[in-house]
Order: C-alpha cells, then structure tokens, then sequence
C-alpha cells in the first residue's frame, strides 16, 4: 500500500529530545508495504537540489503532542534519505513534556527500549530558510514505526487517518486558520522581567487596533514574512493590527486540505519567530502572555464539502447540516477543551468580556460565542472556531472539530437557540467552560470523544503530559504567595 499526500480543490470554502545521529540505524523492513519515494515526493526532492545545489544543511522538524517543533540539524546530503526511506528519530520524542522531559508515563520512553522510527518528508514543506546563516533547508517530517506504519502517537499522522476517515464517508473538511501573535522588544523589561511589547514603552494605553502605521512600521519583518511564506507555498490572505500594543494577526487563505492547512500553521508559526528574530526583536505566540492585554487565539474557519467540492452547508438543507454540525462541537466542547487550551497559562485567556469564550454557545455575526456564524455568501457558509490558544497543537484541534462536526451530522443533532447581544452578560446561555487546566484534565480523562478524536495511543499520552504539566504547575511556590504570607 502507497502512503501518499494529496490536496484537493474545493470550490465551497471556509475563509477566513536527545538526537539519534549517532545511534545504529533502524533497520528497515525487507518488504515494505509502503513507498516512501512517491513520484510526487522524488519530483519535490529532485526540484529543490536541481534549484538548490549550493545547499549546505537541512532542518528537521518534528511537532511532538504539545504543539512543540522539535528536530535536528543535518549535512544537505540527509535530504536525500528523507525523502526516500526516512530519519531516524527516537519514537519518544512524541512522550516529551513542554520542558523537553521524559514522561514516564506514557510509556514511550525506556519501557520501550527507546526504540528509533522512521520520520519521512512532509510533501509541500520543503523549503529555504531565509534567517539561516548558511544556505539550509528545512523540512517537517511525520512518524512511521520501524515496521513501516504510521505511528499514531505522531499527531500529524492521527490526523491524516482521520480526514482519510471522513474522506471515506464523503465529507471534505475545509478550513482556514487565523492566528495572533505578539512582537517583544529583547532588552526591555516591561513586567517581571518579561520584555515591552513593541510600541508599549511610548504608551500602554495606545492600543492602535487596526493601525496601518504599526503596519508600516514593521514592514521590512512583515516583507520577509510574506516572502518566506510564499517560499512555503504558504497562502497568506491578510495581516493586521490587533487589540493591545505589539499584538497582530495572520489569516491564512482556506485550503481544502485540512492537513496541509495544520502544516500550514506550524510553518507560520516558525516563520514568524524566525524572521522576528532575524529583524532583532521576539515573537510569542504564548496564549495569554500579559494580564492587562488581550490573549493570542487560534481562530478556525471550517466547512464541510463533498466528492465535487461543492459546500455542504450551502443552501436550506445545508443550513440543518451546519446547524447539526454546530451541535456536534457544542455538545463535545467541555471535554475537549484541553485539546483547544493546552497550556496552564492558556486559561488565563478564557476570562468574561475578553472576546474569547467562556461558554459553549453560538450565534450569527457575534464575537462573543465559542461559536461564530459569519456573514457570507450561502456558498461560503462556515463556522468560525474561536476557542483555542495561538500556542495550541493544530493537528489535535483540527481532529477535535472534524470529529465533533461529524458526529453532530450523523447523529442529526440539533443545537440549543444562538444567543442574542453579549455572551458574557447572560448566564444561562449555555454550559460554562472549564476554567483552569486541573478541571479540563478531569474532563478529558473520562471523555470516549476525546478517545474517539485522537485513538488509544494519541489520547492516552495526551493525558499523560498534561497531567505531567499540572503536576509541575502545582509543584511550584509562587513570588506572590511568598510575598504576601512569609
């Protein structure tokens, strides 16, 4: 069986560890069931060098559960064998806590024996790095076992089955991302020890929401976004100034490829804190990295199409599949909440009146919902996912809302009345959602969605390392509690 990426286009859309280097080598199969080196893939490679021949070294990404890249760096000639047989990376990178630590728990780790996979290119990932010193390539890589099959602790991989899964069912998800982000200034210190966001030293009152100067200010680091990103094939639609000083959003163009569209946003991310870097100041996609100002979301345009790409939320039949689809995500939403939040400080952003949710509940044209139907065409009618963190894992979030949309549309579920004016304001206008990471866990430890979701593996190590990071959370003393009882 060929293992092969593909991305098809769709005419309704959503808008909007330590290294194996020197470690004996895997070895592979004798009679594999798979071909690494696709005609696809060797056409990618064979480009890239023929245009590349100057190239000097290679990036290798790897996105652990947390959302986290993790890697390595590698001689040009590596490329060569990522794209033909696959990296050797020890399989429990994916089992590494957000400080880069073992979990034991997960059991993927010395249980194991540690073992090596196979980590093959990412078709569509390829390409330079414009901050790099030296002429280096860097490509995002997906996890096989050594026997050659996708390893499904590998979130990436979970959810390439799982869109094959709805494939199967004939429903095409459609989606496009927007993220938020803030610009620091290294070398100021504007709360703690933590660094100004840029413009916030001339006045922290100056939100400029919407401000083209700030654009403008930052247009040499916003240039070199757009060009590294096109160098990606990555479809940036717009950037803007958001709601608090150093604070701006990226929206993406909608792919019909709701894998790609993931890699999408991780390319992004990088991208951004490259090149901010390359430009002398720190980019964050941290969720909620100051108090007083706004959080950093993760805003998901998704729709569903069919076989011949048509929007199947188009029209008054597709208006009962969105609404069942809705449905789908609302009823979900409390135990999957870890899976959109998934970091301790994450919680700090779900907080009344700050536009982001605190209630599963939905409406039309309304930005203060979990949920947000926005204006459009019939042809473009879509749901906008406005709970998750700019820091969260967006394979695991794009299983979640694929999952939720289609239960929902099978189970022909209906959802409860939008809600009318200011979300925050009315009490009873649906479920409050968990406030703080510990009461997630809970949910998600006995949640069958969330098992659902992600598989066995995926949810079970999930659990692990976020109840890991709670566990080291709650093992700390706070300078406040020190100051305020001693």
């Amino acid at each position: 069986m060929r293992h092969s990426e593909t991305e098809r286009p769709m005419t309704g859309a959503a808008n909007g560890g330590s290294g194996s280097g020197s470690s004996a080598p895997a070895t592979p199969p004798a009679e594999p069931e798979y071909d690494f080196m696709t005609p696809e893939h060797e056409a990618e490679y064979r480009a890239f060098v023929a245009e590349h021949p100057d190239l000097e070294a290679v990036e290798f990404l790897l996105v652990d559960p947390n959302g986290i890249i993790r890697g390595k760096w590698s001689p040009a000639d590596s490329l060569k064998k990522a794209y033909m047989e696959g990296i050797n990376f020890p399989m429990s990178l994916h089992g590494l806590d957000v400080w880069g630590r073992e979990v034991q728990e997960t059991g993927l780790h010395i249980e194991t024996g540690d073992q090596d996979g196979y980590c093959r290119a990412t078709r569509g990932s390829l390409a330079i790095v414009p901050w790099a010193k030296r002429k280096t390539a860097q490509v995002l890589l997906q996890t096989f076992t050594p026997e050659g099959e996708p390893y499904m602790a590998d979130a990436r991989q979970v959810l390439k089955q799982k869109v094959a899964e709805v494939n199967e069912k004939g429903f095409y998800p459609t989606v496009a991302f927007e993220l938020e982000f803030y610009l620091l200034e290294p070398g100021t210190d504007w709360d703690d020890g933590m660094p100004a966001p840029v413009g916030a030293m001339a006045g922290p009152d100056r939100l400029r929401m919407y401000g083209l100067d700030d654009l403008a200010e930052h247009q040499e680091l916003f240039d070199m976004i757009r060009d590294a990103a096109d160098a990606h094939n990555l479809p940036i639609d717009t950037i803007i100034k958001e709601a608090a000083p150093g604070q701006f959003e990226v929206n993406l163009k909608h792919r019909g490829d709701a894998l790609r569209a993931c890699d999408d946003v991780i390319i992004l991310r990088r991208i951004v804190t490259g090149c901010a870097r390359a430009k002398g100041l720190m980019a964050t996609f941290m969720a909620k990295p100051f108090l007083e100002y706004a959080g950093n979301g993760m805003h998901v345009h998704a729709s569903m199409c069919d076989a011949d790409g048509n929007n199947i939320f188009a029209g008054d039949e597709g208006r009962s599949k969105l609404e069942a689809a809705v449905a789908g995500l609302l009823t979900t939403m409390p135990e999957s909440l870890l899976l959109f939040i998934n970091t301790w400080n994450g919680f700090r952003r779900i907080t009344p009146g700050s536009y982001a949710p605190t209630r599963a509940v939905w409406a039309e044209n309304n930005r203060s919902v979990a949920l947000r139907i926005p204006v459009s065409t019939e042809e473009n009618r879509r749901v906008e996912h406005r709970i998750a963190g700019a820091d969260a894992n967006p394979y695991l979030v794009m299983c979640a809302i694929i999952q939720g949309m289609i239960e929902g549309i099978e189970g022909g579920l209906r959802p409860p009345p939008m809600v009318e004016g200011n979300a925050y304001d009315d009490p009873e206008a649906g479920p409050e959602l968990p406030d703080d990471m510990d009461d997630a866990l809970q949910l998600t430890m006995r949640s069958k969605f969330v098992d659902r979701a992600l598989g066995p593996l995926l949810a079970k190590v999930y659990r692990d390392l976020k109840r890991a990071e709670i566990i080291a959370f709650w093992g700390e003393i706070t300078p406040l509690e020190r100051t305020t009882y001693l």
